[in-house]
């Protein structure tokens, strides 16, 4: 006979407020405005939320197993990949539900500091015999039965090409997953190497998440632009303290942490990071050998860049105002905003000498970006 009824101690506490409640607890004090597509990912989440409260990742294991009673474990529920452009409120909605969410083991983290992990991991385990993938997935697992992702999004051909294997695994040993991005899954990975290789990953994500975008017309993020100082002279104590505050105001308090991008197999460090803000002094993004191609992935990961300490340049420096220059312009095009501290103004920074010309370029774009045009015209 199987044995008495036992009290579920396994499943987690259902908390009494959930990510829709809280949303629209916020909106009634005006802390957040209406918005019809938040009130519609909200639900999203929430009906997440009710799934995960009574989700048992793990079943009975060793000899129990094979018991006639004993309990398998339950398929994990379907996550959700919350898309649309920047500004939209998807990191907002992230924080009410991974705070609420009712799993012991969770975890939330930019995807590309993940990415670098799950390398690092696989590596490990090269000398091993047999795929290392597999059992890279279930350590996942252990450790983190919800995954929170974000900027979720895919520029380098190592991630693209272990996508698929690695988020099968890790949804077969009931990881769920939760991801924001910019981009709709089909836009991941557009024109990269080998894509087709990739498109069995965006059919997976597509399977096993609901894919919902946040497309609502306001951007949120303009607001705390429109009207903002952006450019400090000098660089000093006060124009530090205000990059400060800017940074705390666009990232919501956040403290920043060190990042780590993966770039055509090289790692490229990003000394402090959060929501998609990035800090870096002068010395630190133009001092080393750092090329377009870093640039570029610094502006697919980041929205915003908070620059300190840009000095007075001249032939001198001709080396890190090439990298500057080239900087301004990937960050131009991709219409990204910058802060900025530095020992003059734009058009001061380099006014004699050889590359003195190519630089007003870079003058005329530094007081264009800083312009409300600038920031109301958001491309995306």
């Amino acid at each position: 006979m199987p044995p008495a009824s036992q009290p579920d101690t396994e499943r987690p506490f259902l908390a009494l407020t959930g990510p829709l409640e809280r949303y629209r607890a916020l909106r009634n004090k005006g802390e957040i405005r209406p918005d019809h597509a938040q009130d519609l990912a909200a639900v999203r989440l929430e009906n997440l939320w009710r799934a995960l409260a009574v989700y048992r990742p793990e079943g009975a294991r060793g000899w129990r197993a094979r018991l006639p009673w004993a309990r398998p474990a339950d398929p994990p529920p379907k996550g959700l990949y919350l898309y649309g452009a920047v500004g939209r409120g998807k990191s907002m909605l992230m924080d009410l539900f991974f705070e609420l969410a009712p799993v012991e083991h969770k975890r939330r983290v930019h995807f590309y500091a993940f990415m670098q992990e799950v390398h690092a991991r696989i590596h490990a385990r090269r000398e091993q015999k047999g795929d290392p993938i597999p059992p890279v997935a279930r350590a996942i697992a252990a450790q983190a039965t919800l995954l929170c992702f974000d900027e979720f999004q895919v520029t380098d051909i190592a991630d693209a090409m272990i996508l698929g294997r690695l988020f099968s695994a890790m949804i077969a040993a009931g990881v769920v997953v939760v991801a924001t991005s910019n981009r709709a899954p089909d836009e991941l990975y557009k024109d990269g190497l080998q894509r087709e290789r990739f498109l069995p990953f965006i059919a997976l994500l597509k399977e096993r998440l609901d894919v919902f975008e946040l497309a609502g017309r306001r951007d949120y993020r303009l607001a705390r632009f429109t009207g903002r100082q952006t450019y400090f002279v000098p660089a000093d104590a006060a124009a530090h303290r205000a990059l400060e505050a800017a940074f705390a105001d666009l990232t919501d308090g956040a403290a920043g942490a060190a990042e780590t991008l993966s770039v055509q197999g090289r790692s490229l460090e990003v000394p402090r990071a959060a929501k998609g803000v990035a800090w870096f002094s002068f010395e630190e993004l133009f001092m080393r050998p750092i090329g377009p191609a870093d640039y570029l992935a610094l502006c697919a990961n980041y929205h915003t860049f908070i620059l300190e300490d840009i000095p007075r340049l001249g032939p001198e420096m001709r080396n890190e105002a090439k990298r500057f220059n080239t900087f301004i312009d990937t960050l131009y095009e991709a219409h990204g905003n910058l802060l900025a501290s530095a020992a003059a103004r734009a058009e001061d920074l380099y006014t004699a000498g050889e590359g003195a010309f190519e630089f007003k370029r870079t003058a005329s774009r530094l007081i264009e970006m800083q312009s409300d045009d600038y920031i109301a015209a958001r491309k995306d």
